[in-house]
């Protein structure tokens, strides 16, 4: 282990993305993530191309940096077991709603039982104290609930759209990571633990309304919901002669260079549309559709050539598969090629962050089912025999038998 969460030790109870790509990112800081699963393993396991059943693409992303263990926590020898391998750990994460935890008899009150200095966060969809709090959440219902479709009609889309990437849960994940760190600060400071809730509605509800709460911030208001600017059904990558490309204008700055490079230097000093931000902003689509109708008179060569001549903010527009070659994530060696214990040669996604002091690492691959059960109940004080009969009940599954059963 290396990094700067080294020593920090996890429990794991989350499942899917939103979780998991949480407790990911604190494996990749050098915490000890220890992965709770049942019996059948993480759904996600299965969800997506793979070479071998349970060790899909998407669970390969967001579970490396950590050990796998399964335990059936509705069998009292397997609620046993959490609660021994919790009782030396940091933190516990969980993403399901408390509502279940209490019914496993997991509760905050249950788990600081046995460690009071843990960090019990639950990373679930509403907040419990409005009526939304028994609701079951999906990262495609949360982006809903906070209006990223509608937001993405009134941008242009022909009918509301989800974002096309797991943004809700990713975004949640992050604000988790944020959370549990600051909570193992404050824990280091005070030696206190404490329950910490992370919701995602009103995570979203706050990164959305953020940019888009606008008049209605003031009270009274003083004009509408949205942000104008990021609202334009022209703001997306311009139509050149044979291609698109990315180009933002939006300081004075950075309009008079463009208007220089279009042959119309003095249209700032001419033209009252353009004279302030503030002024740019009350006809924002009218601009950008002027931007929009004269980007088609080059080609993206030509245009991608002028602006970076001219220091103006402009890139190319990729593809997924593009991205996946991009010459600057080449040059500072985001992708490497690994080789899995069990799933041969795969593409791994670098650590985006640097550190002058205490680099993280990638400790290990994504787990196979079970595959640390032994190891993990070992370190909770459980003999081989023990480790044997808890395998022979169903509390637990070892390495072994999760590879059989594929």
């Amino acid at each position: 282990m290396s990094g700067p969460l080294q020593g920090v030790r996890i429990v794991d109870m989350t499942t899917v993305l939103m979780g998991p790509y949480a407790t990911q990112i604190l494996g990749d800081l050098g915490a000890d993530v220890i992965k709770i699963e049942p019996s059948d393993g993480d759904t996600v396991r299965e969800v997506g191309p793979r070479r071998h059943a349970g060790m899909s693409g998407i669970f390969l992303h967001a579970n490396r940096s950590k050990r796998s263990v399964v335990l059936d926590l509705k069998a009292p020898a397997g609620r046993e077991a959490l609660l021994r391998i919790a009782a030396d750990a940091d933190v516990l994460v969980y993403n399901v709603r408390p509502q279940a935890m209490a019914r496993l008899n997991l509760s905050y009150e249950e788990v600081a039982k046995v460690n009071p200095r843990i960090l019990y966060v639950g990373l679930y969809g509403y907040g419990q104290g409005g009526p939304y709090a028994a609701k079951s959440a999906y990262d495609d219902l949360i982006q809903g609930a906070v209006a990223i479709p509608t937001l993405a009609q009134l941008a242009g889309s022909d009918v509301p759209r989800y974002a096309p990437s797991a943004i809700a849960d990713r975004i949640v994940g992050l604000a988790a990571v944020n959370a549990i760190t600051a909570g193992l600060f404050h824990r280091e400071r005070s030696g206190e633990g404490q329950s910490i809730d992370v919701p995602m509605f009103e995570t979203m509800a706050q990164f959305i309304l953020g940019d888009h709460m606008g008049g209605l911030t003031f009270e009274p208001p003083i004009g509408p919901s949205g942000y104008t600017r990021i609202l334009n059904e022209h703001r997306r990558p311009y139509r050149t002669r044979d291609g698109y490309l990315c180009v933002l204008l939006y300081n004075d700055k950075q309009w008079r260079k463009f208007l220089a490079l279009i042959g119309q230097p003095d249209l700032m000093d001419t033209d009252p549309r353009f004279c302030t931000i503030v002024e740019r902003n009350k006809h924002i689509h009218e601009l950008y559709r002027m931007v929009a109708e004269i980007m088609p008179t080059r080609t993206t060569a030509e245009w991608t050539a002028a602006l970076e001549a001219a220091d103006m903010p402009v890139m190319q527009l990729h593809t997924v598969d593009s991205l996946m070659a991009d010459p600057h994530l080449d040059a500072v060696g985001f992708f490497d090629v690994v080789e899995h214990p069990s799933e041969g040669a795969i593409r791994s996604m670098a650590i985006p962050s640097t550190w002058s002091k205490s680099q993280p690492r990638v400790a290990r691959q994504a787990p196979r089912l079970g595959e640390h059960s032994a190891q993990v109940l070992a370190e909770a004080g459980y003999s081989d025999e023990q480790i044997r009969a808890l395998a022979a009940l169903g509390a637990t599954r070892l390495a072994d038998d999760a590879a059989a059963s594929h």
